[in-house]
């Protein structure tokens, strides 16, 4: 048993412990449970109050990252390249995963290696603050890669 002071009182029988804490005006609380249990004698309600309370700051400072997606075209002309990585730049900045998409259509297919070209150079403008993920593989008409910010 703790008293509320802090001071330790030993192994002492729950009847005197609950007694101890009953003069005290406060409650007699299970700190370690186990096969001898420890109790402490304390505020109760200040106890949840204070754990509440440490739950809430812990979630508060809780980032989750999403996954977002960047969709291109292989032939993708220089303006629009800058327009997308400056928003995959932001997407980092957040904390946020990228999956950079590259769809083919029609005679395109005849071009992967365009495809593949184009992910090489968004993996080499991004290599200081980035890590790629999973790297890039073609499914169907889509070659996809996912970057995660370092």
């Amino acid at each position: 048993m703790i008293t509320e002071t802090g001071e330790k009182k030993g192994v002492v029988a729950l009847e005197e412990a609950l007694a101890a804490a009953s003069r005290a005006g406060l409650d007699l609380v299970e700190v370690a449970p186990g096969e001898t249990p420890v109790c402490k004698v304390l505020d109760y309600g200040k106890l949840r109050f204070e754990n509440q309370k440490k739950k809430a700051a812990n979630r508060k400072n809780q980032r989750t990252t999403t996954l977002k997606e960047i969709k291109m075209r292989p032939n993708i002309d220089v303006h629009d390249y800058g327009v997308k990585t400056k928003a995959m730049r932001k997407f980092f900045d957040r904390g946020d995963k990228v999956k950079v998409t590259i769809r083919f259509r029609g005679r395109e297919m005849a071009h992967m290696d365009r495809g593949m070209d184009l992910l090489a150079r968004i993996k080499e403008d991004f290599a200081e603050d980035t890590k790629v993920e999973f790297e890039p593989k073609t499914e169907g008409r889509m070659m996809t890669m996912v970057l995660a910010p370092k």
